[in-house]
């Protein structure tokens, strides 16, 4: 006789599927304009293409530093060559580490809803054995009363 019929979470069954966070954007329709050329700004910038597009840019402009000494050499390499490409690449990094980040917590929530889930289930469990050793127990009386 089964007394109890789990029912797991449904993340337990969809843990290794990833779906992608959605979008929270403002209310406002001007503040969703900002938040969108932001994003597609962003996006463009945050690419090692970027990167690459603007190494390009401050190549062009290494000869006249070179010509023009030291100062001037130092000066590009720490204002144009870093400053632009390394922009692009740092940005790269930190939309790869946000999003591992983003899942790992997305994940971290769902787990823990399935083990409030889980223990929920445990509890309806425990509750279903309760009633049946009760109606057990009082079987058990009223024969050694007969």
């Amino acid at each position: 006789m089964k007394i109890f019929e789990h029912h797991p979470h449904p993340h337990i069954e969809i843990r290794k599927k990833r779906a992608p966070k959605p979008k929270v954007l403002p209310e406002s329709h001007l503040a969703r304009f900002n938040a969108l050329l932001g994003e597609k700004i962003t996006q463009g910038v945050g690419t090692m293409w970027c990167a690459y597009a603007f190494a390009l840019i401050a190549f062009i402009s290494l000869p006249e530093a070179i010509r023009a000494g030291k100062g001037a050499l130092i000066s590009w390499i720490a204002q144009t060559f870093l400053q632009l490409v390394l922009l692009s690449i740092i940005m790269v990094g930190q939309k790869v580490e946000g999003a591992a980040a983003d899942t790992r917590a997305d994940d971290t929530y769902k787990d823990a809803e399935a083990i409030l889930h889980e223990a929920l289930e445990i509890e309806k469990h425990l509750e279903a054995q309760d009633a049946l050793l009760q109606r057990l127990i009082e079987t058990h009386q009223n024969d050694a009363k007969s």
